[in-house]
Protein backbone atom coordinates (compact mmCIF):
# COMPACT_ATOMS: atom_id res chain seq x y z
CA UNK A 1 0.00 0.00 0.00
CA UNK A 2 2.55 2.78 0.93
CA UNK A 3 4.80 1.48 -1.78
CA UNK A 4 2.20 2.17 -4.54
CA UNK A 5 1.75 5.76 -2.79
CA UNK A 6 5.39 6.66 -2.70
CA UNK A 7 5.04 5.70 -6.78
CA UNK A 8 2.59 8.12 -7.01
CA UNK A 9 3.87 10.80 -5.08
CA UNK A 10 7.45 9.95 -7.24
CA UNK A 11 5.38 10.19 -10.35
CA UNK A 12 4.36 13.00 -9.71
CA UNK A 13 7.55 14.71 -7.81
CA UNK A 14 10.23 13.12 -9.42
CA UNK A 15 12.76 14.90 -6.69
CA UNK A 16 13.15 12.38 -3.69
CA UNK A 17 13.70 15.42 -2.09
CA UNK A 18 10.69 16.65 -2.60
CA UNK A 19 8.06 14.15 -2.32
CA UNK A 20 9.24 13.41 0.89
CA UNK A 21 8.64 17.08 1.73
CA UNK A 22 5.14 16.86 0.01
CA UNK A 23 4.65 14.07 2.33
CA UNK A 24 5.99 16.02 5.15
CA UNK A 25 4.01 18.33 4.74
CA UNK A 26 0.65 16.42 4.33
CA UNK A 27 1.42 14.51 7.38
CA UNK A 28 1.81 18.17 9.38
CA UNK A 29 -1.16 19.37 7.64
CA UNK A 30 -3.30 16.13 9.34
CA UNK A 31 -1.20 16.42 12.58
CA UNK A 32 -2.67 20.43 12.88
CA UNK A 33 -5.89 19.53 11.82
CA UNK A 34 -6.13 16.60 14.38
CA UNK A 35 -4.73 18.71 17.09
CA UNK A 36 -7.33 21.34 16.09
CA UNK A 37 -10.19 19.00 16.39
CA UNK A 38 -9.10 17.98 19.76
CA UNK A 39 -9.13 21.06 21.15
CA UNK A 40 -12.47 22.36 19.76
CA UNK A 41 -13.85 19.37 21.36
CA UNK A 42 -12.08 19.83 24.86
CA UNK A 43 -13.58 23.23 24.31
CA UNK A 44 -17.18 22.08 23.43
CA UNK A 45 -17.02 19.39 26.31
CA UNK A 46 -16.13 22.64 28.69
CA UNK A 47 -19.03 25.16 27.42
CA UNK A 48 -21.89 22.57 27.65
CA UNK A 49 -20.73 21.86 31.62
CA UNK A 50 -22.01 25.24 32.42
CA UNK A 51 -24.59 27.02 34.22
CA UNK A 52 -25.44 29.42 31.24
CA UNK A 53 -25.52 26.51 28.45
CA UNK A 54 -27.33 24.02 31.01
CA UNK A 55 -29.90 26.57 31.35
CA UNK A 56 -29.79 27.80 27.62
CA UNK A 57 -33.00 26.77 26.58
CA UNK A 58 -36.69 27.42 28.08
CA UNK A 59 -37.24 24.00 29.32
CA UNK A 60 -34.89 23.79 32.33
CA UNK A 61 -34.69 27.40 32.73
CA UNK A 62 -38.54 28.00 33.36
CA UNK A 63 -38.72 24.96 35.21
CA UNK A 64 -35.87 23.24 36.97
CA UNK A 65 -33.84 25.96 37.10
CA UNK A 66 -36.50 28.32 38.52
CA UNK A 67 -37.66 25.42 41.52
CA UNK A 68 -33.25 25.25 42.11
CA UNK A 69 -32.83 29.14 42.64
CA UNK A 70 -32.58 29.89 46.06
CA UNK A 71 -32.40 26.00 47.76
CA UNK A 72 -29.18 25.08 49.47
CA UNK A 73 -27.90 24.40 46.16
CA UNK A 74 -28.02 27.60 45.02
CA UNK A 75 -27.61 29.58 48.16
CA UNK A 76 -25.61 28.58 51.47
CA UNK A 77 -23.49 30.12 54.25
CA UNK A 78 -20.03 28.76 52.14
CA UNK A 79 -21.04 30.17 49.41
CA UNK A 80 -20.26 27.16 46.98
CA UNK A 81 -22.76 26.83 44.85
CA UNK A 82 -23.34 22.95 43.26
CA UNK A 83 -23.95 23.93 39.56
CA UNK A 84 -25.76 21.10 37.09
CA UNK A 85 -22.49 19.15 36.19
CA UNK A 86 -21.72 18.51 39.82
CA UNK A 87 -24.44 16.15 40.08
CA UNK A 88 -25.32 15.15 36.56
CA UNK A 89 -22.35 14.78 34.31
CA UNK A 90 -19.34 12.28 35.42
CA UNK A 91 -15.87 13.68 35.79
CA UNK A 92 -14.42 10.62 34.17
CA UNK A 93 -13.73 10.83 30.46
CA UNK A 94 -15.11 8.28 28.77
CA UNK A 95 -18.44 8.04 31.13
CA UNK A 96 -18.28 12.12 30.16
CA UNK A 97 -18.50 11.60 26.62
CA UNK A 98 -21.22 8.56 27.08
CA UNK A 99 -23.03 11.30 29.07
CA UNK A 100 -22.56 13.62 26.53
CA UNK A 101 -23.61 11.41 23.84
CA UNK A 102 -27.01 10.35 25.40
CA UNK A 103 -27.51 14.65 26.31
CA UNK A 104 -27.36 14.87 22.58
CA UNK A 105 -30.33 12.74 22.55
CA UNK A 106 -32.41 14.66 24.31
CA UNK A 107 -32.58 17.43 22.08
CA UNK A 108 -34.95 15.70 19.91
CA UNK A 109 -37.57 16.40 22.84
CA UNK A 110 -36.30 19.96 22.90
CA UNK A 111 -36.89 20.00 19.27
CA UNK A 112 -40.27 18.39 19.22
CA UNK A 113 -41.41 19.88 21.85
CA UNK A 114 -41.98 17.23 24.71
CA UNK A 115 -41.65 19.52 27.49
CA UNK A 116 -41.73 22.94 25.95
CA UNK A 117 -44.69 24.05 28.49
CA UNK A 118 -45.25 23.77 31.79
CA UNK A 119 -47.87 21.23 31.27
CA UNK A 120 -46.09 18.74 29.46
CA UNK A 121 -43.01 19.05 31.84
CA UNK A 122 -45.11 18.29 34.46
CA UNK A 123 -46.93 15.14 32.29
CA UNK A 124 -43.54 14.11 31.74
CA UNK A 125 -41.50 14.95 35.58
CA UNK A 126 -41.68 11.54 37.43
CA UNK A 127 -40.45 10.02 33.75
CA UNK A 128 -37.55 12.71 34.13
CA UNK A 129 -37.00 12.59 37.12
CA UNK A 130 -36.58 8.63 37.62
CA UNK A 131 -33.93 9.01 34.44
CA UNK A 132 -32.07 11.73 36.04
CA UNK A 133 -31.82 10.17 39.68
CA UNK A 134 -30.75 6.63 37.16
CA UNK A 135 -27.84 9.02 36.53
CA UNK A 136 -27.20 10.81 39.68
CA UNK A 137 -27.17 7.35 41.15
CA UNK A 138 -24.82 5.72 38.87
CA UNK A 139 -22.24 9.06 39.77
CA UNK A 140 -23.01 9.60 43.36
CA UNK A 141 -23.56 6.49 45.15
CA UNK A 142 -20.07 5.14 44.55
CA UNK A 143 -18.22 8.07 45.67
CA UNK A 144 -20.49 8.01 49.46
CA UNK A 145 -18.49 5.39 52.00
CA UNK A 146 -20.40 2.89 52.97
CA UNK A 147 -19.80 1.27 56.64
CA UNK A 148 -19.29 -2.34 56.51
CA UNK A 149 -19.97 -4.57 58.95
CA UNK A 150 -16.80 -5.63 61.22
Amino acid sequence: MFGALWKTIRGRYPSRGKALLVIFGALMGIGIVSVGLVIAGAAGLAWTNTEAFCTGCHEMKDNVYAEYKGTIHDRNRTGVRAICPDCHVPREPGALIVRKMRASLELWGHLTGVVDTKEKFEAHRQKLAHNVWLLVGELILPIIPIAMPA
